[in-house]
C-alpha cells in the first residue's frame, strides 16, 4: 500500500521512531522533529526528514512541513528544564498552531489517566480520575486536541510499552533486587512493534473514535509475568517489596476491545508471554 501526504512525528522515540518507519515503508515522507543534531543524522539515515526544533518555547520549530498527518509522542526530559505541562499542554499547542486546520492527528496518551487501583476493568467510559500530576496534564492534553482538531483528533491511551531494549525491571530481576508492587496486581502491556501498527492504522481509519484504549487486551497478575521474565532470562526468581512506594499507580485491567472492534487487526505479539519469549528467547 502507498501511503501519500505527508506525515509528522513529534517525538520520535521507542514508539515514535517506529511509527515513522511504518509510514516511510508505505512510501509517505516522514518528517520526524528533534532537538539533537546528532539524531537528526540518525533519523536523516533511517530515510526520515529530520526537523531539528524545541517544542517548549515559541518559535523554537520554525516553520512545519505541509503534512496531512501528526502523531504526538513526546516523552518528558526531565533535564530540559520544562514542566510537564510545559511539554504536553504548551508544546502540543504550539505544533497544532503550525499545522493546517485539518490536519489528521494521534496523540499518544496512557492509561496512567485512571487513578484506579482496586484490580477492576477501565475503558473508553471509564471517567479518569488521575491521582498523579503526570496523568492530570495528559488529561488537559486530551481536552486541548480534542478542542483543536474535533472528529479529526485520536486519543490513544496507552497501555504499558515493551520490546526489545525494554523489559520492564529485568535489571533489577537479574540483580535479585525486589519490585515494587503487589505479585497479584495486574499488569497490562502493548509490545511496541503493535502498538506502532495500531497508531498507524488508526490514522488512516475514515472513521476513528476521539479515544481508543490500547493493550494486548490480556491482563496478568505481575507474580506471573515476572516470574515467566525471570525464568526466560536466566534470573533469579522474582521477589516483591509492597511495602515500598511505587512511582507509578495503578492495579487495573485495560478492555481494549472497542479498538479492535473498530480496527481489525491481529498483533504479532498476542500476549506479553509470547512477546517475552521472542525477545529473550
Amino acid at each position: 500500500m502507498t501511503v501519500t501526504g505527508g506525515k509528522l512525528v513529534v517525538g520520535c522515540g521507542y514508539l515514535g521512531l517506529r511509527v515513522a518507519r511504518n509510514w516511510r515503508d508505505q512510501g509517505a515522507r516522514v518528517h520526524a522533529v528533534t532537538r539533537s543534531t546528532e539524531r537528526a543524522r540518525t533519523l536523516a539515515a533511517a530515510g526520515l526528514d529530520p526537523l531539528i526544533g524545541d517544542v517548549i518555547s515559541p518559535g523554537g520549530l520554525g516553520p512545519l512541513p505541509a503534512v496531512d498527518t501528526l502523531f504526538w509522542a513526546v516523552g518528558f526530559d526531565r533535564t530540559a528544564g520544562a514542566s510537564y505541562r510545559d511539554v504536553h499542554v504548551g508544546g502540543l499547542g504550539r505544533v497544532l498552531d503550525g499545522l493546517p486546520g485539518d490536519v489528521r492527528a494521534v496523540l499518544s496518551s496512557s492509561t496512567g489517566v485512571w487513578g484506579t487501583e482496586d484490580g477492576s476493568v477501565v475503558n473508553e467510559t471509564t471517567p479518569a480520575h488521575p491521582t498523579r500530576e503526570a496523568g492530570r496534564v495528559l488529561l488537559e492534553a486530551e481536552s486541548l486536541l480534542h478542542a483543536r482538531t474535533g472528529d479529526r483528533g485520536t486519543v490513544l491511551r496507552f497501555a504499558g510499552l515493551y520490546g526489545p531494549g525494554r523489559l520492564p525491571r529485568l535489571d533489577d530481576l537479574k540483580a535479585g533486587l525486589p519490585i515494587a508492587a503487589d505479585p497479584d496486581s495486574w499488569l497490562n502491556l502493548i509490545h511496541a512493534d503493535d502498538a506502532a501498527r495500531i497508531v498507524v492504522a488508526v490514522a488512516a481509519a475514515a472513521h476513528a473514535r476521539r479515544l481508543y484504549v490500547v493493550s494486548d487486551g490480556v491482563p496478568v497478575r505481575r507474580r506471573d509475568w515476572y516470574a515467566h521474565l525471570a525464568a526466560r532470562s536466566g534470573s533469579p526468581p522474582p521477589t516483591f517489596d509492597t511495602s515500598a512506594e511505587r512511582t507509578r499507580g495503578a492495579d487495573k485491567r485495560v478492555d481494549p476491545s472497542l479498538l479492535f472492534h473498530d480496527i481489525p487487526l491481529t498483533l504479532a505479539y498476542p500476549d506479553s508471554f509470547h512477546g517475552i519469549d521472542a525477545i529473550v528467547s
